[in-house]
């Protein structure tokens, strides 16, 4: 019951907020409810009510990039735990850590084939690898839903092509880039162009250069602005690979370097975590002489919205995007099959909503 509340908790939430389609390319203005997750729920009830409902006998292999990321901690905790909500059994559920190397993670598919798993989750460490991952799945015969990081469109067109049970399931990052810089512009260029010269002077610190989400929100986050009829001067991009200690150490690199820093994009959490330690280091405070944004709503990103501490983050939907997935899987195994996309919305975190966001993940 509790994760009942839990879920419609979350439509409700993202229905009364302002987001964007990122896939159009357009400002996130419009209401943003989730009709993907409730479909692909109201689907697999319905097929799991016109079967025996037996899900507890299914064996699930679920791969990860790599455990210590922290959002992906959030989503496979939640999706084990959806997972056996909706029947199936702890025991038959095998969820592994591809320690952010590829051949690792191939090595334990190939595992789990051997093994008879019924159905596949994959988060594949390189997106560039699915079309390989999924000719080896597809030739075994077994359902494959991809989570949080998406194949390329060309991929994607080949399941719909040959009517494979392949499916993704995540949220179009290039509407959580457009909203981070949607939370920049929502503060008004005054405020922004702290030095005066007509530009946003800013530091972009990336994810995985091979994800697509860190091609996105690179691109979308500085977009927003430039859609907004902003100027922008670029003082430094580098490569933080989602993790918080090389957020501190580039963003403390990029601040003695450039002192003019007003904006501090970052493509998730974890980096603005550590931007947020090498900020306070400078002697620099968010909000007065410098903002910074991030992307997953961890909990101290929260945190730190909700104090000023950070300008804000845009909510990655670890709950609606993990019960999507197992949602997924179960009309693969009852045979109601899935749409080939499966998508959800982001949420902008602002001092405005944060406090409900905090609710919702409470």
């Amino acid at each position: 019951m509790k994760k009942f509340f839990r879920i419609m908790a979350s439509t409700v939430l993202a229905a009364s907020m302002l987001a964007g389609c990122g896939s159009s390319g357009a400002a996130a203005t419009t209401e943003s409810p989730k009709p993907a997750e409730s479909a692909a729920a109201a689907t697999a009830e319905a097929a799991t009510e016109s079967t025996d409902g037996d899900l507890s006998t299914k064996k699930v292999g679920v791969c990860i990039y790599q455990f210590s990321d922290n959002f992906m901690t959030l989503f496979r905790n939640e999706l084990e735990s959806y997972l056996v909500s909706l029947g199936f059994s702890k025991d038959n559920i095998t969820i592994v850590d591809g320690a952010n190397d590829q051949g690792t993670q191939t090595n334990q598919i190939t595992n789990f084939l051997t093994q008879g798993v019924d159905v596949l989750i994959v988060n594949p460490v390189n997106s560039s690898s699915a079309a390989t991952l999924t000719d080896m799945v597809v030739d075994a015969g077994v359902p494959l839903v991809y989570i949080n990081r998406e194949p390329d469109a060309d991929e994607e067109a080949r399941w719909a092509d040959n009517n494979w049970d392949v499916t993704y399931v995540g949220c179009d990052a290039r509407q959580s880039g457009t909203m981070q810089g949607e939370i920049i512009v929502d503060l008004g260029l005054e405020k922004v162009d702290l030095n005066g010269n007509g530009k946003v002077d800013y530091v972009m610190i990336e994810g995985d250069p091979e994800n697509v989400d860190a091609q996105y929100r690179t691109e979308f986050s500085v977009k927003a602005l430039t859609d907004a009829g902003w100027e922008v001067n670029e003082l430094d991009d580098q490569v933080g690979m989602w993790q918080q200690e090389q957020g501190q150490a580039l963003v403390a690199n990029a601040l003695a370097a450039h002192p003019e820093t007003e904006v501090v994009f970052c493509n998730n959490d974890a980096m603005a975590l550590g931007a947020k330690q090498a900020i306070d280091a400078a002697g620099r405070t968010v909000g007065e002489d410098i903002f910074l944004v991030g992307v997953d709503a961890l909990t101290e990103a929260l945190e730190l919205v909700a104090n000023g501490g950070m300008t804000g983050t845009v909510f990655n939907d670890h709950l609606s995007q993990s019960h999507s997935a197992a949602d997924a899987a179960v009309n693969y195994l009852t045979g109601a099959g899935n749409e080939h996309y499966i998508g959800c919305d982001y949420v902008k975190a602002t001092k405005d909503n944060v406090a409900d966001i905090q609710a919702l993940l409470g």
